[in-house]
């Protein structure tokens, strides 16, 4: 899907920028934009030259939510039982990465500017920057698996009264309650987000980050750590035969960056319980 409509896709130093492109519209999300993230991500996720991906957006605002005006929501085709609303489209995309997503953040981030990043694995959001799980306030229903994601980040009870009441709150109280990692000056939430992103492409192995990213998404939820261990127990065995854990030994021995040559791409174990369930 390129060249892309709603969105702006770039690569520069291994990092991928996918940026909402309708400032005109306060980034109003869209079937299209919806399905032009999915499709970016996924193209993020197979590039081995990608390390990170940062999501944004252009303008003053991340996102406004639905803007049903231009295709919110494609009606039409949600008498087919196989349909998947617009805002999971990106947030489940963003879920299956095998690459770390840092969304940077400011302006409003409302409806589905707040479920689309909750699957990142760093938000960082401007001091002016407000979100919303608006759902109940205009009749309708939680997207974006969000009611799964968001009582992980912030617990049960924070949860509960951020979708149930549908306030709008401020980058402050995201902080506190650990939906955001940290907050900066609007100008400079982009550079602070590459800063993160140069790091771990710098400081992490990316088949280490790919597979601790999916662990603690798909096993941390597990009624009992006995399958985690033995999981543990197989990777680390596999560290005797692996470059990567060599060349981290080596380069934290010898005081200098590690030069990683495992890929996310090509280099994740076989036996993985996630890769055949998702095949």
């Amino acid at each position: 899907m390129d060249p892309y409509a709603h969105i702006d896709y770039a690569v520069a130093d291994r990092i991928a920028t996918i940026t909402l492109n309708r400032p005109e519209a306060r980034n109003g999300y869209t079937v299209r934009m919806a399905d032009e993230l999915a499709d970016a991500f996924g193209r993020a996720d197979a590039d081995d030259t990608v390390r990170v991906a940062v999501l944004t957006g252009a303008g003053k605002d991340f996102c406004v939510g639905a803007d049903l005006s231009a295709g919110g929501l494609d009606v039409e085709a949600t008498t087919s039982e196989s349909w998947d609303e617009p805002a999971g489209r990106c947030s489940m995309r963003i879920f299956a990465m095998n690459k770390p997503v840092i969304a940077a953040l400011r302006g409003a981030a409302v409806g589905a500017g707040s479920t689309i990043i909750l699957p990142a694995d760093y938000r960082l959001a401007s001091t002016d920057s407000r979100f919303g799980f608006v759902f109940s306030r205009r009749g309708l229903y939680p997207e974006g698996a969000s009611t799964w994601f968001l009582p992980r980040l912030v617990g049960l009870g924070r949860a509960m009264d951020w979708m149930v009441s549908g306030r709008v709150f401020d980058a402050r109280e995201a902080l506190a309650a650990g939906m955001v990692h940290a907050l900066h000056d609007p100008d400079e939430v982009l550079d602070r987000a590459y800063e993160l992103a140069r790091e771990l492409i710098v400081k992490t192995a990316p088949v280490s980050v790919a597979v601790i990213r999916q662990m603690l998404y798909r096993m941390s939820a597990l009624d009992s750590p006995f399958p985690v261990q033995r999981l543990d127990s197989r990777l680390i065995a596999g560290c005797a035969t692996s470059p990567d854990a060599l060349e981290g030994v080596l380069s934290f021995l010898q005081h200098r960056d590690p030069r990683w040559s495992g890929t996310a791409g090509k280099d994740l174990p076989a036996y993985l319980p996630w890769r055949a369930a998702d095949d």
